[in-house]
């Protein structure tokens, strides 16, 4: 009889710890600043690398599989860029990380072979298709809308004039003005003084964990979304929000 009121009261008592643990959970959201201002990430948050499978495929001698290193051996050296001191233009890291790439995979391939497999078609990139009815509904409803990207200006500009998400934005940062990558802290500083708000008022979009990371430790909120193949960072403080696509996100953002 004993035994029974023990287990008993260990049930009760995890019981009402999952359920006091789930209220702080929902407090937490609830306690959310509205954002003044919603800040986005550009290539694979916005915008489908996807489509750059064929032309990085062909430069790799059809190793389509490889897009995915390339791009993160090109963050991952973008990042060295700013460790160093030494800025280098991220279209040009983008060359310089597929020839490593294609080297270490005993590939042959010239400068400008890999020039052009990335260039245009970086510059061309689809808006994913959740995108820009998304967009369309925060800016409805008067949410400031504008991206932060390593990218260049002129690269991102023409991104968007491409992928149609121009007229969206009110502004488009790159840290091409300061030379310093993200998520170096100092680039999420630099775009809150440019924007005039505190780190609670603006909302971090990004499909990156290290984006994520990076603007959680500058004291943004952050939303992470879960595009296919990418994960958060668990050493991390976790996302505010953590949803599937900006379908989702807005559903949230009332």
């Amino acid at each position: 009889m004993m035994l029974i009121k023990k287990i008993h009261t260990v049930i009760v008592t995890i019981l009402v710890t999952c359920s006091l643990f789930g209220a702080n959970v929902m407090a937490d959201q609830s306690q959310l600043n509205k954002p003044k201002v919603i800040i986005f990430d550009v290539n694979e948050t916005l915008l489908d690398l996807e489509s750059m499978r064929t032309s990085i495929g062909a430069a790799l001698g059809g190793r389509e599989d490889l897009l995915p290193l390339w791009f993160s051996t090109m963050l991952h050296h973008s990042l060295v860029s700013t460790a160093i001191g030494d800025y280098q233009d991220f279209g040009k890291i983008g060359v310089a990380s597929l020839l490593m790439v294609a080297q270490n995979n005993k590939i042959k391939l010239d400068a400008e072979q890999a020039k052009t497999a990335i260039v245009t078609p970086l510059l061309s990139l689809p808006a994913h298709p959740d995108v820009k009815a998304a967009l369309q509904t925060l800016k409805d409803r008067g949410y400031k809308l504008v991206s932060l990207t390593n990218s260049s200006n002129h690269g991102v500009k023409t991104q968007f004039e491409n992928a149609g998400l121009t007229a969206f934005f009110d502004a488009r940062y790159s840290i091409e003005d300061i030379k310093i990558y993200k998520p170096d802290l100092r680039a999420y500083q630099w775009a809150l003084d440019k924007l005039g708000v505190k780190p609670e008022q603006a909302l971090m979009v990004a499909a990156h964990g290290w984006d994520i990371a990076g603007a959680k430790a500058a004291g943004l909120q952050a939303a992470f979304i879960a595009r296919p193949g990418k994960a958060l960072y668990p050493l991390a403080e976790k996302p505010d929000y953590n949803v599937k696509d900006l379908t989702e996100l807005t559903a949230l953002l009332k």
